[in-house]
């Protein structure tokens, strides 16, 4: 396997409100806020990539699964329990919309600025 010359060290989402975000993701993570910046930017270090928050005048959020802006991208989080992940996600202020592809192997969720995002049970 040949090795390559770049290592993947953040991603960065749009958003209204990134230090509402970051405390999303933060608490989501176990992540610690390394930067917030309200009028620009903040950022969250999890273990390993970190996760930047840009804030954008007149953000429009994602309309995933059907829509004219879609998801771009997602996230994907390994959790313990698919049950209980998604009922903290519901207490931080995300949401899970009403289209569910696999709700048995994953759960499609979302974040306060509507980007989605999945939780996946933990592969042991």
């Amino acid at each position: 396997m040949q090795s390559g010359i770049a290592e993947l060290a953040a991603v960065s989402l749009d958003c209204p409100d990134p230090p509402a975000l970051a405390a999303f993701y933060a608490a989501l993570t176990g992540g610690k806020i390394t930067h917030d910046a309200p009028e620009a930017s903040a950022v969250v270090l999890p273990d390993g990539t970190r996760l930047i928050l840009l804030r954008v005048l007149d953000y429009l959020p994602p309309t995933w699964p059907d829509g004219e802006r879609p998801q771009q991208f997602h996230l994907d989080f390994d959790v313990d329990d698919l049950d209980g992940a998604e009922a903290v996600v519901r207490e931080l202020g995300g949401a899970k919309p009403a289209f569910q592809p696999n709700p048995e192997r994953w759960r499609v969720m979302t974040d306060p600025a509507g980007h989605p995002f999945c939780l996946c049970p933990r592969r042991r």
